[in-house]
């Protein structure tokens, strides 16, 4: 049975298919026996109003219809629950307990939707299959160590690295890779970053939601450094403006504070993200900007969400809220780090200059804000250029692209590439810019 790929993210949070039955087996306080297993498998089936059964029965056919020696089926297997369920004690073996699955759950398509408008991802599946082996041969040393300390069941310790990659290669590229990640959870195998940067850019090909990769693995992280540009968005003092974007009555605003400092990305160290609001926070406090210029810089790039000068808050005051904030989330995730600053990205000062020379016929006369209580574009922008010329030119940008996202005025394709190509100078994330502007850009 072909795998019909789709964007997984939007039908399942997590796990999907035979590796969430191997999480759940895995996770039983006792082995069950055959009857519970076919009861968890209906509690996978029955995810997102029955698509978990699709995944299912594409898996368990992907399995049955390999000339994949049984003993192969059951190592990985045995590997991916834990021990905690062999489906070669059941009555007719392993194929035994597959068929089944299979009777159970039968092969059927996914009804179009004419409203699903998510693109298919489109991934060569020779491709898939190496990029999997790769991986798994990553993971073989580590992995047969961890199977030796930490077995239930006996397994040959290089037999598992060895079957997984039978899976992948004469199987299913998607399957192999699923119970790769079942199985360096289960043994908590150490993910080095640069193999867990590999995982989830194949995470993003096969479109799978992000969990299903980071949740429950064993990340080797790097110290937390505020000069990585790990996250794919925005970031720091810039990227909480947009925390406080219109409507979120239903926080604090030290409660909202907490929520973006907790919302590291996925590629990031934990804590990286109260780390980097932090160093901004810091850099504008012991800045020699005014006040006021502070206040109109926070108004201006929240489109006033949070009215510090309505609410006689002083900006520094407000700054140092976020820094205890920042400091408080340091302490709970990343005990041992120590602010260190890094040196401010001169050698990019005129160009961002520039940059905020030739948006200034865009946001000179606009109107930043609801329009009862709106922040001139020109002081908003003679905010961020003291900002560019004498704090730091890298948090000037991201202001200056927080100014163009509120007030939208259109962007020629050039203008557009021009703030690309200073965005990857600074090192953003590749979706900070798009997200910021594409919907900006002028139709040809």
């Amino acid at each position: 049975m072909a795998r019909q790929r789709e964007q997984y993210g939007s039908f399942y949070e997590d796990d999907f298919g035979l590796s969430a039955l191997a999480r759940k087996l895995s996770a039983t306080a006792r082995a069950p026996d055959a009857a519970q297993s076919l009861r968890l498998a209906s509690e996978v089936a029955a995810v997102c109003e029955g698509e978990g059964a699709l995944e299912l029965s594409v898996d368990v056919h992907c399995l049955l219809d390999s000339a994949l020696p049984d003993g192969v089926i059951r190592t990985a297997w045995l590997a991916a629950t834990h021990g905690q369920f062999d489906p070669a004690e059941y009555e007719s073996g392993v194929r035994g307990w597959l068929r089944r699955l299979a009777e159970s759950w039968p092969e059927h398509n996914r009804e179009p939707d004419p409203g699903h408008w998510l693109v298919r991802p489109v991934i060569a599946e020779e491709g898939l299959r190496e990029a999997v082996a790769a991986e798994i041969r990553a993971s073989a040393d580590p992995l047969a160590r961890a199977v030796a300390e930490n077995d239930r069941v006996g397994l040959p310790p290089d037999a598992v690295a060895e079957s997984l990659e039978a899976v992948a290669r004469e199987g299913d590229g998607d399957l192999g890779l699923r119970l790769l990640l079942r199985v360096l959870k289960v043994y908590d195998v150490p993910v080095g970053k640069e193999q867990y940067d590999r995982l989830m850019a194949l995470d993003t090909a096969l479109g799978w939601p992000g969990p299903l990769v980071y949740d429950g693995l064993n990340v080797l992280w790097p110290p937390i450094d505020t000069a990585r540009r790990d996250a794919s968005d925005d970031f720091g003092l810039s990227g909480l403006t947009a925390w406080f974007e219109g409507v979120w009555q239903e926080d604090t605003a030290r409660e909202r504070v907490r929520q973006a400092a907790a919302a590291d990305d996925s590629a990031q160290t934990p804590g990286s993200a109260a780390a980097l609001l932090l160093a901004d926070a810091r850099r504008l406090i012991d800045s020699s900007l005014r006040a006021e210029t502070i206040t109109a810089l926070w108004l201006s790039a929240s489109g006033r969400g949070y009215n510090i000068d309505h609410l006689g808050l002083d900006a520094r005051d407000w700054l140092r809220l976020i820094e205890d904030v920042c400091e408080e989330r340091l302490r709970g995730v990343a005990p041992h780090y120590h602010h260190a600053e890094v040196p401010v990205r001169t050698d990019l000062r005129d160009a961002a200059l520039r940059a905020l020379r030739e948006a200034t016929p865009l946001l000179r006369e606009a109107a930043i804000g609801p329009h009862w209580d709106a922040i001139p574009g020109a002081s908003a922008l003679g905010a961020v250029e003291e900002v560019v010329t004498d704090v730091d030119p890298d948090l000037g940008f991201r202001l200056l692209l927080r100014l163009l996202t509120l007030a939208a005025p259109y962007l020629t394709q050039e203008q557009y590439s021009h703030y690309q190509a200073l965005g990857r100078r600074f090192g953003f994330g590749e979706h900070h810019v798009m997200e910021a502007l594409e919907q900006l850009v002028r139709p040809a």
